[in-house]
């Protein structure tokens, strides 16, 4: 029985690994801080270790006897607690954990970054795969560039004899998602969304997403990628899939880039002047991008195989109507 330990358990993406090690006969410890929320694991077999990723000598003790390290770990929200935490977390955590699996002898690492790091395609026409070369400069999207950066930290570890492999999601849609990391999109369709960014991007079941976290562990080539998405969807069919199944109105008009621009420096005023908002304007600003992505090796070499977006949203919203019954 092979030994995991994953880092980022208690989050959309890591409960889902958990979960999907239990029915591959895994043995799960997770690293947790002792303030961690714990509902997403939920009905799943653990042992935990309490540490923190910026913590070397907690992360050397939860690696003893792990066979894989699963780094899911990570930050997003730059625009509360600042592009400095987010460097911290996702850059500077990723190097400590990559030494650490070293120090411990780990057998193999599958990090955890982002179909962002990947770049945005030229348009929806043309999507991108693994090769791409992320042009974005770092203060346009800081989330992007930090999970680029923690990328070449992994690479890193590889020079050094790491056996590591790296896996992007691309936006992440199903249970356990304790803390809206994309239920919000249900949330705001509750409210009534009237008008959508013209932009779009890859889509994924986060049961996928466990799935291909297992099979790069099992299959995975040492020092590569593997983009896990479904499908690509503009925001507009994406917002249609979930009005549909909500059964409320869809979003009515697509917002052009210039408008969105128009919006998101209004967003930047809003954040010099200290007024509480949920996202700045660079994020709105990248909502006009296409982050369309290609499957292929992932489905080539992994053996993945994605089920309907549709079905990951149904099975969301059941999912968070029990949270909240």
């Amino acid at each position: 029985m092979p030994f995991a330990l994953v880092t980022g358990a208690t989050g959309l993406v890591g409960a889902n690994v958990v979960e999907a090690l239990n029915h591959a006969g895994w043995r799960v410890r997770i690293l947790r801080r002792p303030t961690s929320r714990m509902d997403a694991l939920n009905d799943l077999v653990y042992e935990e270790a309490i540490g923190d990723i910026l913590d070397t000598p907690s992360l050397v003790d939860a690696m003893q006897g792990i066979d894989v390290v699963f780094h899911v770990a990570g930050a997003a929200d730059y625009w509360r607690k600042g592009v400095d935490h987010l460097y911290r977390i996702n850059v500077d955590g990723t190097r400590m954990v990559v030494q650490a699996a070293l120090k411990a002898g780990v057998g193999r690492l599958v990090h955890t970054s982002s179909v962002s790091a990947v770049g945005p395609a030229p348009d929806p026409d043309h999507p991108v795969d693994e090769h791409h070369e992320y042009t974005l400069p770092p203060h346009a999207f800081p989330y992007a560039h930090s999970k680029l950066m923690a990328e070449r930290e992994v690479l890193k570890g590889v020079e050094q004899g790491l056996d590591a492999v790296i896996v992007n999601p691309s936006i992440v849609i199903g249970p356990r998602d304790v803390y809206l990391t994309t239920g919000s999109l249900f949330e705001n369709m509750c409210r009534g969304l009237p008008v959508v960014p013209r932009g779009g991007s890859g889509v994924v079941d986060a049961r996928d997403v466990a799935l291909g976290h297992v099979a790069a562990a099992e299959r995975g080539r040492t020092g590569q990628r593997y983009i896990l998405s479904a499908e690509n969807l503009s925001h507009m069919e994406l917002a249609r899939l979930i009005a549909e199944e909500m059964e409320v109105r869809p979003p009515l008009l697509e917002l052009p880039r210039p408008v969105v621009y128009g919006v998101s420096y209004l967003f930047d005023l809003g954040r010099a002047l200290r007024l509480p908002l949920p996202a700045d304007g660079r994020t709105i600003r990248l909502s006009t991008y296409w982050f369309f992505v290609k499957n292929t090796r992932s489905l080539a070499e992994l053996g993945m195989m994605y089920r309907p977006i549709q079905d990951s949203i149904h099975d969301a919203l059941v999912w968070l109507e029990g949270e909240r019954a």
